[in-house]
């Protein structure tokens, strides 16, 4: 018999995950327009941008403006690497803030130079200084499955790194099967076991769909008792960092399956694909996601 929520958290993260590897720039003005149609959806949970470097992610140099004017509805995350993107991202008016690091050493490296350890190390002081100030910390946990140069990740390296990030005191651990390679055993495994260790405190599931496999890793989390996960409207994203990686799972394959299923979002996804519909000729690859096809030719 499968245990299914009543309810489930959709968290877009579209405008940050999904554009800030995309190779051909996205305007300012069309960000924007794509955040409040997803808002206008029913998104109440989003990444919307990233404080790094503008040289080395220029897609996110209008990181500012965009928290700045983005009409404010319910939590809306920025990512920020260090203390100087959580400086920024503060003075930008942000109240959620993301970090990151990958469970994998060769990956973190390879991502931002530092090994798991040294990146945790950075981390501590800057967590503690965004807690003392009342803001909602995400940590966005990378490489918990496979790694595209260590390959397969042990579920208990995980669990570590998530006890060390509790130890912070962070509001929510978002864990990503980051290169898609995960399968649904695997995605039921690892989540039972943290969903036991960390009860207390938000769990969130964030899938790649590099081998069609995202929404079935889903569902076997979903049987483990996630009820949040992290989906990318028209499928957009990629980690330069993960050779061979495709895109998020698809918001609105996601939010399709859990309306076939009775599981409520609070989300219209007719609507979401008007956003992907926005966003589309903008980005440097065709949309093909399930549900999106559907509503281009008008079926759904």
């Amino acid at each position: 018999m499968f245990i299914l929520p009543n309810n489930v958290t959709i968290i877009e993260v579209g405008p940050r995950d999904g554009l800030q590897n995309e190779k051909r720039h996205v305007e300012e003005e069309e960000k924007l327009a794509f955040i409040h149609l997803l808002q206008d959806a029913g998104i109440r949970e989003m990444e919307l941008t990233s404080f790094v470097s503008p040289k080395w992610v220029p897609q996110m140099a209008d990181a500012k403006n965009i928290v700045e004017k983005t009409t404010k509805i319910g939590r809306q995350f920025v990512l920020a690497p260090n203390a100087k993107g959580a400086e920024l991202a503060i003075e930008s008016g942000a109240k959620s803030i993301a970090v990151f690091v990958g469970v994998s050493n060769s990956f973190n490296q390879k991502n931002i130079n530092r090994t798991t350890a040294e990146s945790m190390d950075a981390l501590e002081p800057v967590i503690a200084k965004l807690k003392s100030d009342g803001i909602f910390v995400r940590a966005c946990i990378s490489t918990a499955f496979y790694c595209p140069y260590e390959g397969k990740i042990e579920k208990q390296d995980v669990v570590e790194l998530c006890k060390r990030f509790q130890a912070m005191g962070v509001d929510e651990l978002s864990v990503a099967d980051t290169i898609g390679m995960a399968n649904p055993v695997e995605s039921y495994e690892l989540f039972k076991l943290l969903k036991e260790e960390f009860d207390e405190i938000l769990l969130t599931a964030h899938f790649h769909d590099t081998r069609k496999m995202a929404i079935a890793n889903i569902f076997a989390a979903m049987q483990a008792g996630i009820d949040r996960f992290d989906t990318s409207a028209g499928g957009l994203g990629g980690c330069p960092f993960a050779p061979g990686a495709t895109g998020n799972v698809a918001t609105e394959d996601v939010v399709n399956m859990l309306e076939s299923l009775g599981i409520e979002t609070g989300i219209d996804v007719d609507k979401i694909c008007m956003a992907v519909e926005k966003i589309a000729p903008h980005v440097s690859h065709p949309i093909e996601t399930g549900r999106y096809r559907l509503y281009k030719n008008r079926n759904c």
